[in-house]
């Protein structure tokens, strides 16, 4: 069954489901205060690249280059041609809580692939990615335990766990601060910081963990999406750039909770066409509400694939 499907079923028997507010910028649920709380939970820390960064990017994107020195190729990569290395790192406190059992790593690689495949319902799209487990390691660290982004603590973790090359994924999961559900590096960075290069996200948000309503493994399907040189949907807000892909609709700020699909539409006018697609794995909805790249958005991680972490 598709997220798709099992989201109707939740938006039916949902109470006080959340709508588009007099801006229309995001979700609320009239007085429920459990709104706040996931406002502030669905943090991502992944920074916000600089204009200069969004220009060189989307002019490599256009240009269709492979990877500097020859390497790569320009256009669309075929669905399911690349299988990118996945290294586990689960870091626990001093005292080994926070622990992630291997049964719940191995369910947060399917959920990986069941979104990178196009599987989860509505228009979502195949994409050339797929994700194969190859590595798992466990530490004891009460530092590295609550890292936030840019830290000395997350600098040492990725500087001593770290393993493979541009191709490869490093996940670290922790019980991160900041209020954060995770963070991740563009691939354009890596060149310059390539011990940095990964995705941290909080222990709890894989499948069967405690981070309820994030708490279906698609915090890491968002920021690997980062890895892979995607922007939120909301970034540049109502603005033509937007997050430089042409089928994903301009969107304001961040959606919250689990607005009906269409209700929400915050970037109006002939210029910008389209309701907000809540639905799409780069904005900030509840995991269960969440289940599509666009074609667009394929495109594009398979340009920056093929410009910086292709071999």
């Amino acid at each position: 069954m598709s997220k798709q499907v099992l989201f109707a079923g939740l938006l039916i028997a949902a109470v006080g489901c959340q709508a588009a507010d007099s801006d229309g910028d995001r979700g609320t649920a009239g007085n429920d205060a459990t709104v706040v709380a996931k406002q502030k939970f669905r943090g991502c820390g992944t920074r916000t690249p600089s204009d200069d960064e969004v220009a060189a990017m989307k002019t490599l994107e256009q240009a269709g280059k492979g990877k500097p020195g020859g390497g790569g190729g320009g256009g669309t990569l075929p669905p399911g041609s690349v299988t990118i290395p996945v290294y586990y790192h689960v870091i626990r406190d001093a005292s080994g809580a926070g622990d992630v059992a291997d049964s719940r790593i191995t369910a947060q690689i399917a959920v990986l692939n069941e979104a990178y495949t196009g599987q989860t319902g509505g228009a979502a799209t195949d994409t050339p990615f797929r994700f194969q487990l190859v590595g798992t390691d466990r530490t004891n660290n009460a530092a590295w335990y609550t890292m936030t982004p840019g830290s000395t603590a997350e600098r040492d973790a990725k500087a001593a766990l770290r393993q493979g090359g541009a191709n490869a994924l490093n996940i670290y999961s922790a019980n991160i601060g900041d209020g954060l559900l995770g963070w991740a590096t563009f691939p354009n960075s890596y060149a310059s910081k390539p011990s940095d290069d990964g995705v941290v996200i909080l222990t709890g948000s894989e499948p069967g963990g405690n981070a309820a309503p994030y708490n279906e493994g698609d915090t890491a399907t968002h920021e690997v999406g980062h890895w892979l040189g995607l922007y939120h949907t909301f970034q540049g807000g109502c603005s033509r750039t937007g997050d430089s892909v042409a089928d994903t609709p301009a969107v304001k700020a961040p959606n919250f909770g689990c607005p009906a699909p269409g209700s929400v539409d915050s970037c109006t006018g002939r210029r910008y066409p389209g309701a907000d697609a809540i639905e799409n794995f780069m904005d900030y909805t509840d995991d269960a509400c969440m289940w599509e790249f666009s074609a667009g958005q394929a495109g594009r991680a398979s340009t920056m694939w093929s410009t910086y972490r292709g071999n």
